[in-house]
């Protein structure tokens, strides 16, 4: 198996991870009650490290498919190479890095290591492209 669907593997792991942060830091505020029960109605917003640590998660979600999707087109068309390992690598280590770094509120930095992610993702991408 090559290092693509490798680190495809781990950025799976890696969202998982940041779901059960995330549900922990909401549970955290808005109670196990609401957690267990039906979920009817308007919860009260997060705030502070758990509104945050749900919109890294969803911020995963928004980068993640297309990241999967250059991962698999590549693998299948047999367009993988040195590029294409360098790209996971960068999507999924500045992705572990912007975690912690949106959870901190860190700004300017925070946006940096997202457009690292993304410059991933094209780098995945560009072989299905020529």
């Amino acid at each position: 198996m090559g290092i693509e669907l490798q680190f495809l593997g781990w950025a799976i792991v890696l969202g998982f991870v940041q779901l059960l942060l995330a549900t922990a830091l909401m549970t955290s505020q808005r109670g196990s009650r609401w957690n267990v029960g039906p979920r009817d109605g308007e919860p009260r917003p997060l705030t502070g490290v758990a509104a945050r640590a749900d919109r890294a998660f969803r911020n995963f979600l928004e980068t993640f498919p297309f990241f999967a999707a250059a991962v698999l087109g590549v693998v299948a068309a047999g367009r993988t190479g040195a590029a294409t390992a360098l790209g996971v690598q960068l999507y999924l280590w500045a992705r572990v890095l912007y975690v912690p770094l949106y959870l901190a509120g860190v700004p300017y930095v925070r946006s940096l290591v997202w457009a690292v992610a993304m410059a991933g993702v094209v780098m995945v991408l560009l072989p299905l492209l020529h």
